[in-house]
């Protein structure tokens, strides 16, 4: 039995299930073996220095699969922003034919993307910006619950109710996001209304991703009780694993009239990418999702994706198919 959903037949994949787009971690090695298992491997543009350093980063991607992949392009307000519309340019001279926008403000690269016939898959954390990013032309809608790494948006809802009110309204196919490490939220993502699932921090505790092993032991440590939602007093909520840099951050967001500029020193994104490539755990943010809790080791890309679509078509073809078949019977 083969999970042909939507997303699959859209995006020429095997399995419906796709890897996030992450800072430091989105490179041609984890991208590429994701698709050579089936799924949608991503390619993260910022985690290049400069747009020509994506294009390599791209070519090196297609000599390590021949299947699909895609690029990440978020957009996030910053005092100094990269130079987007470059590596939007990057992009589509590339050649790539799917990509995965996320952040505030997405119409000028959509539209653009669009016109030159690429496939936009945008992140969305609420009903009313999936709806948006509808209107401007999105042709897969990421619908990410509170549970997930990242920025969950400030209305704090879980998927088990975010994923099926968006299904209710979103007319485009869409990928749960948030929680899913497994085949059993595989199937539920399908069953709330999504055509497939995007995973982040599931990927990061592979044998492929690009970061130290320490970390990947860190995060089959961790439990789902191990994240820390930082900036909620700046209206930017972000969900990372807890360590002593997390918690510091949080401690300093409580304190009255703090502001960015006293979290600062602890929140780069340099010192973020030197724990991910040194493995020391309190060197900066980790961003990870309360999926943590789920996960309890470090496959390969194929053994997790083959793991997850093996345990998926048993739930669905057997204890549910079981439950069908006993009320047929009462």
């Amino acid at each position: 039995m083969a999970i042909r959903t939507a997303i699959t037949d859209l995006l020429g994949i095997e399995h419906p299930i796709v890897q996030g787009g992450m800072m430091w971690v989105g490179t041609a090695d984890l991208a590429a073996a994701v698709s050579n298992a089936g799924g949608l491997g991503i390619v993260t543009a910022l985690t290049q220095p400069t747009p020509d350093d994506l294009r390599r980063e791209i070519d090196r991607c297609r000599k390590l699969t021949d299947k699909p992949f895609g690029v990440n392009l978020t957009i996030l307000p910053t005092v100094s922003p990269p130079p987007y519309a470059d590596y939007r340019k990057a992009i589509i001279e590339s050649g790539i034919r799917i990509v995965e926008t996320a952040g505030g403000r997405p119409q000028e690269h959509i539209e653009d993307f669009k016109t030159h016939g690429v496939i936009v898959l945008h992140k969305c954390t609420s009903v009313r910006h999936a709806l948006s990013a509808e209107r401007m032309g999105a042709d897969v809608i990421s619908i990410d619950g509170f549970e997930c790494a990242g920025h969950p948006g400030e209305d704090d809802v879980p998927g088990l109710v975010l994923i099926p009110a968006a299904a209710d309204q979103v007319k485009a196919p869409m990928i749960a996001s948030g929680g899913f490490g497994d085949g059993r939220g595989l199937v539920a993502a399908l069953a709330l209304g999504a055509e497939g699932v995007n995973m982040g921090t599931r990927f990061c505790a592979t044998k492929e991703a690009p970061i130290h092993e320490r970390i990947k032991q860190f995060i089959v440590a961790n439990t789902e009780r191990d994240t820390n939602l930082i900036f909620r007093g700046f209206k930017n909520t972000g969900r990372v694993a807890r360590n002593n840099v997390s918690d510091k951050v949080v401690e300093i967001g409580r304190r009255p009239g703090a502001q960015f500029e006293d979290v600062r020193p602890f929140v780069s994104g340099a010192k973020g990418r030197e724990a991910l490539m040194t493995g020391e755990l309190d060197v900066g943010l980790i961003w990870a999702g309360q999926v943590q809790g789920l996960i309890h080791d470090i496959p390969t890309c194929a053994e997790l994706i083959g793991r997850i679509v093996t345990d998926a078509e048993a739930i669905i073809c057997r204890r549910l198919g079981r439950a069908v078949a006993a009320r047929r019977m009462a």
